[in-house]
């Protein structure tokens, strides 16, 4: 029966329920499967004509809140980084925090010179001889996309500074690529625009495999907005002091006492922590 209810996406368009989509969410949070289908049982009776995806998300939200809440903060990651808004400037941070992790040395909100201007670079990444500069698009709506406009504009910026960057003698690296990273879905025109000027592409859900939130998933850097014990204003302060990542937290627990949090909370907040960022 499920398979001829209609859902309404966040963008307002129509699409079938699908049962293995919200099956593969709730796997990827780490639930085991009595647990995920104990769920799929609970929102599939509940289901009905033109039932919202933000209804369904909700509902799913909170049976896993009930299980652990580590859990949850899974679940809630891509609702988490549009929390990171609404200027991109914490999004950058955590791009670079996740290339750091990965490796690279970085650098955030650089002027670069061009040949014909100056630019203002959100993320600068060099690892051994090479070095990539990256423009992060952030949307703090849901239901937008990237589209072709951006990485056309982001290329013209790209290759007037690699025209420059050789006249330069402090530049000891060779720049070998520039990124385009939107915390949303790039439109078909604007990937493949991308594969073809040699852009690097990093989204929610691309490149397949290797996409934004296989990255957070796989290394464990996951943004302090997921928490579901925080309190909005918590977040916001930490956010404010550049604590970007929940591992931040671990083995520091500074900002949490300046925030006068009780020591039973902290435990508590601190385990999801530990749960999610060491599963």
């Amino acid at each position: 029966m499920q398979k001829d209810i209609e859902i309404i996406k966040t963008s307002g368009e129509k699409v079938k329920f699908s049962l293995n989509k919200l099956r593969s969410s709730l796997m990827r949070t780490g639930a085991n499967n009595k647990v995920v289908e104990k769920i799929i049982d609970i929102v599939r009776d509940e289901l009905y004509q033109g039932i919202s995806t933000k209804e369904i998300y909700n509902r799913a939200f909170a049976l896993l809140k009930k299980e652990k809440s580590y859990l949850a903060s899974k679940y809630k990651l891509k609702k988490a980084i549009y929390e990171l808004g609404p200027t991109g400037f914490p999004f950058e941070r955590f791009i670079s925090a996740i290339l750091t992790y990965s490796g690279y040395k970085t650098k955030v909100g650089e002027l670069l010179q061009g040949k014909c201007v100056t630019h203002e670079i959100d993320v600068i990444a060099e690892k051994g001889q090479e070095t990539s500069i990256i423009e992060c698009k952030f949307h703090s709506e849901q239901g937008l996309s990237c589209n072709v406009k951006i990485p056309l504009y982001i290329n013209s910026r790209y290759q007037d500074v690699k025209s420059h960057w050789y006249s330069n003698s402090n530049n000891k690296t060779t720049l070998t690529e520039g990124w385009v990273v939107t915390n949303t879905r790039f439109t078909e025109d604007a990937t493949q625009y991308g594969k073809c000027m040699g852009l690097y592409l990093l989204s929610w859900d691309y490149p397949k495999d290797n996409a934004l939130k296989d990255r957070i998933d796989r290394l464990g850097l996951y943004p302090i907005t997921v928490s579901t014990l925080l309190t909005k204003r918590e977040k916001q302060f930490l956010l404010s002091r550049d604590v970007v990542l929940c591992r931040d937290l671990i083995g520091d627990v500074f900002y949490l006492d300046h925030l006068g949090i009780s020591d039973i909370r902290k435990e508590r907040i601190l385990k999801e922590i530990n749960s999610l960022c060491n599963p």
